[in-house]
């Protein structure tokens, strides 16, 4: 039996329903489903590393002020033992009291780039992958049907 309905160029059209298809209609809108569906899967694995991306830049970039902000205590408390040799009580004890402070804010900056790192999880698109998976266990067990 067939089924009639107006096509798109405003005729009808007459199609077979699915149990008198061909194969190798059934075939092709297998492929074309498959095809749909792979696609849909690459868009999301890309839109996941996109995100990890980003917050893997608001990490790392966290992490690089920490550095640099520690390098500048380190420097600090170099000047504070050199002016502690050199000159006056007041003079070393200012310098110390600068690297101490500078030091205590790469920590929170360091803290911070640990705390984005580790919301990110793992840099593996896993949604899309399990996604996938899904798809693959779901065609294996239609086909073995």
């Amino acid at each position: 039996m067939t089924t009639t309905r107006p096509a798109a160029n405003g005729r009808t059209e007459t199609t077979p329903r699915a149990s008198e298809q061909g194969v190798g209609d059934l075939v092709k809108q297998a492929s074309e489903q498959i095809a749909g569906l792979v696609r849909a899967e690459m868009r999301l694995a890309a839109a996941e590393m996109k995100d990890k991306g980003k917050q893997a830049g608001v990490g790392a970039g966290l992490f690089g002020g920490a550095g640099a902000v520690a390098l500048l205590g380190a420097g600090a408390l170099v000047a504070a033992l050199i002016a502690a040799l050199s000159l006056a009580m007041p003079v070393w004890l200012a310098a110390l009291i600068v690297g101490v402070v500078l030091l205590v804010v790469a920590g929170a900056m360091a803290a911070a780039g640990r705390t984005r790192m580790s919301r990110m999880g793992s840099p593996l698109p896993t949604q899309a992958l399990d996604s996938t998976r899904q798809d693959i266990q779901e065609i294996k067990e239609r086909a073995h049907r």
